[in-house]
């Protein structure tokens, strides 16, 4: 431990020039350097697929580049975010403008697992302070995550045919990922085909170890149909998804079929007044868990039956050459019914001979209206000022338990209470947002901010009514094995943010840049767990309720870049860093669960012609403050080393990167905990955490015709 806390110190040191120095770069240096942004790079803007190659055939892979976000582990393509220390129920997640929800217990379909790495063209993240126009019903902020728009011919004389092939090989899991797109286009109308494939074996650890349970297989194919005309665009996306099996190594079950279809039609026009959008969606996901390999064995199935619906309405108005107004309405629907099979030959006849009706003809209704004004007061001054308001309701059915016996006594009881409650839920929402900036001059400006959210309990969080050891344990998406139980008394939590961002950067904006961005939130009524002391044993696990506390979050990123050296035989160089802090815990002192500790990233890139190199180093500090209710693991400081480069001809591209580059053995500090290995190993002793993936030589290659 002391080895691994000597190096971050430093790790902190060589972040240091980036973040203390900057002030004394070269103001006349003009030659171009990117800024640090947060954007994918699998699609270029005419649809061409796989621009920079993805690790990973998780999506949530590609939030790395936003500085306090990421994810904590739990499927191979279903790793749930989480920004600034806030987890995935707290975050709205758009896929394509539309908003999904995830139809399991377990949160193993989330939203990210509807597109694949190499379908998307952009991923924004909007953190903490978010404009009312783009998040309600949620507290951490806003991902988005886009596929490419339709492209159209240059002239109405031809036709555009164009397309893109691209697969990419991991060797640690024998991962594979393809990804086909076929465009045929006029100059107002386009089609354009597209279908991925991801899919791998479990993975090894930097120790040669299989971590169990983290195989998968994903397919989805889209259709995307655009026509424009002088000042309308209307698109059309149908998209059907499988995933026939997808293993979990801290979960008591597996994923053993997700099918999914979808209709998203958006459709925007420009006025004289100013510009209109509109959206109406739908999905629809059958889903099952259950046991498919070896390395979970089990028997027990789980189906869920979910739809996603609703629709979105904004204008823009420019009121006058300082001011704009955007005012909009939204609506979404989320049904589920999870039901529970039974298992005639339970060895205790524990769950048989009835249907186990978990939430039946559940619903939550969200509808809210929004105003915010965007005003650049002067040249130096800016200024966005937003409400929004949004009434939440949600409501169950009648439920049932496997049976009526001794063993089920606690369920049938559990049962006829729930049954005999009004099962259901009704809040309203006050969502505010003031943001300013000030530009001091040409090289520093600062941005800062309040805002207050709002987001009402999940049907899980509210309905999740079974007290019997088994029915607990089937419910949780956070990877610690315990068992939930559901609170139908819950308040929806409030976050007050307050932030600020100090922005550095050369005159031209091009050479170099440093950020510093200090944040603080107070949750009232933060959706948290206590134990149960009603509830039976559970060793080597603990039973858990949902309950209202109060909590607050507050840390520190800081980022920078800066070009280092242009027009050289080296061709070029720049240097990239960033360092993240995040602290959660209850008003009481005690630690949150999955909080990302102090960690850090340092990037060297290089480009020449058509090659291009980089080497990324990040440092992960021990993890000692943890969740002591949730019996959360602590974990290890370490530092891994990725190596990448590639080489672009005019038709084709060729990509090569060795992650984890000396097989460094360490546990995944929001993973959870390693349940798979744990069963297969006799299930005996504490569970440890889940370990990280061991060495990978990756390759891709893309092809456009």
């Amino acid at each position: 431990m002391a080895r691994n806390g000597m190096r971050f110190k430093w790790a902190v040191l060589a972040l240091a020039p980036l973040f203390s120095g900057v002030a004394q770069a070269d103001h006349d240096h003009t030659h171009e350097l990117p800024a640090v942004e947060v954007t994918a790079h699998a699609h270029d803007s005419s649809g061409h697929l796989h621009q920079r190659m993805v690790n990973s055939a998780d999506t949530s892979e590609m939030l790395q580049d936003y500085i306090g976000a990421y994810s904590y582990q739990a499927g191979g393509i279903s790793a749930l975010p989480n920004i600034r220390g806030m987890n995935d129920n707290r975050i709205r997640v758009l896929v394509d403008g539309t908003e999904l929800t995830a139809a399991c217990a377990n949160s193993m379909n989330a939203p990210l697992t509807y597109i694949s790495p190499a379908a998307v063209a952009n991923v924004s993240v909007l953190a903490g302070i978010t404009p009312v126009s783009m998040g309600g019903d949620s507290i951490a902020g806003t991902i988005t995550v886009d596929s490419a728009k339709p492209v159209y011919a240059d002239s109405a004389d031809a036709w555009l045919y164009q397309g893109s092939f691209s697969t990419v090989y991991r060797s640690n899991n024998n991962g594979l990922s393809t990804a086909l797109s076929a465009t045929a286009a006029s100059d107002n109308l386009s089609l354009n085909f597209t279908s991925t494939m991801d899919r791998a074996q479990s993975y090894e650890d930097g120790n040669g170890r299989k971590v169990r349970s983290t195989q998968f297989e994903r397919h989805i194919q889209t259709l995307t149909i655009g026509a424009k005309g002088d000042n309308e665009d209307f698109v059309l996306r149908l998209s059907h998804q499988e995933v026939p099996h997808q293993g979990f190594p801290n979960q008591r079950m597996d994923l053993v079929g997700n099918k999914a279809d979808s209709i998203n039609a958006s459709y925007s026009r420009q006025f004289g007044w100013g510009d209109l959008d509109t959206r109406i969606y739908w999905q629809e996901v059958s889903h099952e868990m259950g046991f498919f390999s070896s390395e979970k064995p089990g028997m027990m199935p789980m189906n869920t039956h979910g739809k996603d619906m609703g629709y979105n309405i904004k204008a823009t108005i420019p009121l006058n050459d300082a001011h704009l107004l955007r005012i909009g309405n939204e609506f979404h629907r989320q049904t589920l019914d999870d039901e529970w099979p039974p298992v005639s030959n339970n060895p205790m006849n524990m769950m048989s001979p009835n249907t186990f009706v978990n939430i039946n003809d559940g619903r939550r209704d969200r509808i809210g209206i929004f105003a915010e004004v965007e005003s650049q007061w002067d040249s130096r001054w800016s200024s966005l000022l937003g409400a929004r308001v949004d009434h939440v309701r949600s409501s169950a059915g009648r439920v049932q338990p496997y049976g009526n016996n001794m063993m089920n006594m606690a369920d049938v009881t559990a049962a006829n209470i729930f049954n005999a409650s009004s099962r259901s839920d009704s809040n309203n929402h006050l969502d505010l947002t003031a943001t300013g900036k000030y530009e001091f001059s040409d090289t520093t400006s600062l941005e800062f901010g309040y805002a207050r959210k709002t987001r009402s309990p999940s049907l899980y969080e509210l309905y999740s009514w079974g007290k019997g050891p088994m029915a607990r344990n089937m419910i949780g998406w956070f990877g610690d094995a315990n068992g939930y139980l559901g609170n139908p008394d819950l308040r929806p939590e409030k976050a007050n943010t307050i932030s600020a961002t100090l922005d550095w950067h050369d005159a031209e904006g091009k050479s170099w840049q440093a950020k510093v961005t200090p944040y603080f939130t107070y949750v009232q009524d933060y959706i948290g767990v206590e134990r149960d002391p009603s509830a039976p044993g559970n060793a080597p696990r603990t039973h858990l309720i949902f309950d209202n506390q109060d909590a607050r979050f507050y840390g520190i990123n800081m980022e920078g870049a800066k070009q280092l050296w242009h027009d050289t035989p080296w061709g070029e160089g720049r240097m990239k860093a960033s360092l993240a802090w995040t602290r959660g815990e209850r008003t009481n002192g005690d630690s949150l669960y999955q909080i990302m500790p102090l960690n850090a990233r340092i990037s060297l890139e290089q480009k020449k012609g058509a090659w291009a190199n980089g080497i990324d180093v990040q440092f992960v500090d021990r993890k000692t403050r943890v969740d002591d209710t949730r019996l959360e693991p602590e974990t290890g400081g370490y530092t891994l080393v990725d190596l990448r480069s590639s080489y672009q001809w005019s038709k084709a591209r060729l990509d090569f990167s060795v992650t984890n580059l000396f097989d460094r053995y360490y546990a995944l500090p929001t993973g959870g905990v390693a349940f798979a290995d744990w069963k297969a190993n006799g299930s005996v002793g504490a569970m440890g955490p889940v370990a990280g993936m061991g060495r990978s030589v990756n390759v891709g290659l893309t092809l456009d015709f």
